[in-house]
Parts: C-alpha cells; structure tokens; sequence
C-alpha cells in the first residue's frame, strides 16, 4: 500500500510538472506570436515605424483624457482611432457641452493633423449595439482580405452604429474598391471614407 502511494505521488508530481511546463510553453508561444503580430502589422503598414507609434500615442493620450474627467467617463462613449495623424472619434455624448470640451482637447492633442467627428449626441447605447457592430468590422475585414488579399492590411476598419468607417493610406483604385465592398456587406448602413489617398504602389 505505501509502495503504491509513493508510486502515485510520483506521477502526479511528474503530471504536476509537465502541466506546468505545458503552461509555461503556451504563455511563451502567445507572448511570441503576439510579438510577431505587431511587427506584421508594421510591415505591411505604408505608415512608418514612427507614425505607427506616434498614432498609438495619440490614441492612448486620448483614452486617459477621457477616462481621467468624471464627466466623460459618465456622459460618454467615444472611440479614438487615430490613422497618420488623423483621428476619428466616434461614440456618444449625451451632452454637446462635453463633445465640444473632448474636441476641443482633440484638436490640441501632439501629433494630431486632422480630427474627424462622429461623435453623436444621444443616450448611451447598450452592449447589443457594440457586439453587433463588432461582428460588422470582422465581416467587413474578411471580405477585404479575401478580395483585395495583401492589399486590405493598408486599411483601418471601424463600426459604430453600424456605420464603417475606413482609414489608412491607399490608392484611389484602393480606397473605390474597399468602399464597394464595405457598402456590399449585410448589416452595413453607411460607409465614411477616412483614407488618404495617395500615389501608392500596390
């Protein structure tokens, strides 16, 4: 019986250890796979390294803005989405007071070139809307990826109110096709180019 019972604690602290480094495997597989996603993401971007950063600076200074202020926190639900320099803000407010203080702070914020507001005045929508409109954004990407292949990674897609809005740097051959396809796609009821077109190669 004692020679069972040690057989047994042994492999359950050999089980114990192999599910351990299982773990450990997996966390660093994630943690390189995420890695390499975001350097693609920079590859394939027609932005340089630089403005890629300088983008997310202007994003996250604008989410601890919004999130720092009560008011906003309460009275709100705006998206920053910044694209070389450009920057969609869409969401709610539910007062115009408030969305004028945010755009005002937008316009100000380093590196911002351009704001585009989409902000509505309205109640705060309910998780429903946000899930459906994230739904539309994988929908939209799929088919831009399966059409336009390569191509489609040189584009931001965002949806708010079931509304997509399309951002990066592109072609006028890029930025027509992209549009076909986003306003072809069930659930969409409004397309919003927010593409700088320039003369790019393919």
């Amino acid at each position: 019986m004692k020679k069972a019972l040690k057989q047994f604690k042994k492999i359950s602290l050999v089980s114990l250890i192999a599910g351990s480094m299982l773990l450990i495997s997996a966390c660093i597989e994630l943690a390189v796979a995420t890695a390499v996603i975001k350097t693609v993401d920079i590859i394939h971007d027609r932005r340089t390294a630089g403005e890629y950063f300088d983008d997310s600076g202007i994003e996250l200074e604008m989410r601890k803005f919004l999130i720092a202020n009560k008011r906003y926190r309460t009275q709100t639900t705006i998206m920053p989405d910044s694209y070389n320099g450009i920057l969609l803000l869409t969401g709610e407010s539910t007062s115009e007071d408030v969305k004028k203080e945010i755009i005002d702070h937008a316009n100000i914020t380093n590196g911002v070139r351009q704001v585009i507001d989409e902000v509505r005045i309205s109640g705060k929508t309910g998780l429903l809307s946000r899930a459906n409109d994230s739904v539309i954004t994988g929908k939209v990407k799929s088919i831009l990826i399966a059409k336009m292949g390569s191509r489609a990674n040189q584009m931001r897609v965002v949806t708010r109110f079931s509304t997509v809005y399309l951002m990066g740097i592109v072609s006028q051959v890029e930025a027509d096709r992209a549009t076909e396809i986003a306003r072809s796609t069930g659930g969409v009821v409004r397309v919003v180019r927010v593409f700088e077109i320039r003369n790019v190669d393919s």
